[in-house]
């Protein structure tokens, strides 16, 4: 695991297989966004990534910041034929991403573990089937 950051508490960053496993570690506003999106943007250019997964076990908050970050991490590995996820979600995240409509695009799962296994299993059965 990586931790970054300088200011604010440490984000971490495992890669878990073809998957980027992201523990978001404060709720996500402008600020806390802006850090998180230009190192994860490096990574997953970095070529070994496919799918994105945002852990908010320690999120409170999020704002419109923090939907424009899944989104644009979603369309990131989506183009290289990934999908996102995110764990951990509590009540008043959940609402957000309820009425902002990323559960359209992105999926929902308990844990990290659930989450790399679940997108693994479906990236297998998507190859198979091509």
């Amino acid at each position: 695991m990586k931790k970054e950051g300088k200011n604010s508490q440490p984000r971490l960053y495992e890669l878990r297989g073809n998957c980027l496993v992201i523990y978001i570690t404060q709720d996500l506003d402008h600020h806390a966004v802006v850090g998180l999106r230009e190192y994860s943007d490096r990574l997953i250019e970095s070529g070994n990534i496919k799918h994105i997964i945002f852990d908010f076990a320690h999120v409170d908050f999020m704002d419109s910041s923090g939907i424009g970050l899944i989104m644009g991490r979603y369309k990131k590995v989506m183009f290289l034929g990934g999908k996102a996820a995110v764990t951990n979600v509590g009540e008043v995240v959940n609402r957000i991403f309820g009425l902002s409509g990323l559960y359209q695009i992105i999926e929902k799962y308990d844990t990290v573990d659930e989450a790399v296994e679940g997108l693994q299993k479906k990236h297998r059965e998507g190859v198979k089937q091509s």
